[in-house]
């Protein structure tokens, strides 16, 4: 709770069916988090329609008790949120916040964004002023959505756009998630959209691979055959560790607009690489210790990170360990100077060896039946570091490769975009690469 007595509330846009998956993974969680059942009833909370715990951060509270999530799931065909309205949370939501077009976006930036998008938007954006009117200070907006597809890539650049214009002042972090290298044929085009379009309207942008993600869940959960629905538990812990600390009390607090000041040294530079550790099945965590520096440790591996690059072979320019569960600052401190004098770490020369710490009492919770153990303390890193920049060079390349040879570029044309908003991306794309590279 603040110490002025006013929330710090937060809303959460779900945009396209990556969006809308990994929400239900998360407000699954959030649910387990703080005791509510799926009907959005919590039975620890006695005072009905007050607003002043830390979960009201996520939910807000009606008179007789309920408790609504501050989320809005849109997505431009209608098949992935009937899955909400009929699933098992189908109570907890308002049902003005599940938006769905009858029209698909079908994997086309362009559509997303002129043709179909431009339809729903004025809908949207309602809904948001309204989520927005009950908040008492809002803080921000976190965006999921992912970069392939038509509708997580066209109509979140649209959704961004607006969300400048009305709340300019509003942190907005966007959690996207990156085309796995082996998926579909237009997933470069529209990465490379959307990202010259949300470039300067978006605060910071956790980026999470699907790959990556898979290969997590196979070496280290030992699941043989991984479906979305293990990918989506799995990045619902990353995201409820990133937002424990709104949700919670902690020794340590770290605020939504903390991340931006230490993570983003430049605008443009705002792609922090995350890593959880320990990601572990219940078999194996029966075996081991787990201690603090055992899991801060395996945070500079590849191994658990989410996106695939090798941060070996850049420098670090911040990092930031949200610690939650079993934690004293004492630990952290001696894990931290362990790291520091053991590994290679490179940080940029203009930047001291700085790790902004957050540590939050609230232990990991996981999914009954999911494939988590069940842990004592658990560490999410982000850290802005140039190796990132692997990533965007693959996607350059691919898009060079189709681009060249004017693949597939008819499909956007004929939805009204020009062939010059493509180069105009790609020209944007090298410069964001050559931005890492001076840094």
């Amino acid at each position: 709770m603040a110490p002025n007595g006013k929330m710090r509330e937060i809303v959460s846009i779900h945009i396209g069916q990556a969006g809308v998956q990994i929400g239900n993974a998360c407000w699954e969680l959030y649910c387990l988090e703080h005791g509510i059942t799926p009907g959005g009833l919590m039975p620890d909370d006695k005072s009905f329609g007050v607003e002043d715990q830390s979960y009201n951060t996520f939910f807000s509270e009606t008179p007789s008790g309920k408790h609504v999530p501050r989320a809005i799931f849109v997505d431009l065909e209608p098949t992935v949120i009937d899955e909400v309205r009929t699933g098992t949370y189908a109570k907890l939501f308002h049902p003005e916040q599940l938006i769905s077009g009858k029209e698909d976006a079908a994997n086309n930036y362009a559509r997303g964004h002129y043709t179909i998008g431009k339809e729903l938007i004025d809908v949207v954006m309602d809904r948001v002023r309204r989520l927005t009117e009950r908040c008492q200070s809002l803080q921000g907006f976190l965006i999921f959505h992912s970069f392939g597809g038509g509708t997580g890539s066209g109509f979140t650049s649209l959704v961004m756009e607006r969300l400048s214009i009305d709340y300019g002042k509003k942190a907005k972090l966007e959690f996207s998630i990156y085309p796995a290298p082996q998926i579909t044929m237009v997933e470069p085009y529209n990465s490379l959209l959307t990202t010259h379009t949300t470039l300067e309207h978006s605060d910071c942008s956790f980026i999470m691979d699907n790959e990556a993600i898979y290969e997590i869940t196979k070496v280290n959960l030992g699941v043989r055959s991984p479906t979305y629905t293990h990918l989506n538990r799995l990045l619902a812990q990353v995201v409820s560790s990133i937002t424990a600390s709104l949700r919670f009390d902690g020794a340590l607090n770290v605020d939504l607009t903390e991340f931006q000041t230490n993570l983003v040294p430049y605008p443009r530079i705002h792609f922090p690489l995350v890593t959880y550790a320990p990601i572990i099945s219940a078999e194996k965590a029966y075996h081991e210790q787990l201690s603090v520096s055992e899991i801060t440790n395996s945070c500079f591996e590849p191994g658990s990170q989410m996106v695939k690059c090798d941060p070996r072979n850049g420098k670090y320019m911040a990092c930031c360990l949200l610690y939650r569960g079993d934690v004293v600052p004492k630990d952290i401190n001696t894990a931290i100077s362990t790291i520091k004098t053991k590994r290679a770490i490179q940080f940029v020369d203009w930047c001291p060896t700085g790790f902004k710490v957050g540590i939050n009492y609230q232990p990991p919770t996981v999914v009954p039946g999911g494939d988590m153990a069940k842990l004592q303390r658990a560490v999410c890193m982000l850290s802005n570091t140039t190796a990132i920049q692997e990533a965007w060079a693959r996607l350059d390349h691919k898009f060079d490769l189709m681009y060249a040879k004017r693949a597939f570029v008819h499909w956007y044309v004929g939805e009204g975009m020009e062939e010059g908003e493509f180069s105009e991306a790609r020209e944007d794309m090298a410069a964001l690469e050559k931005d890492y590279e001076e840094v």
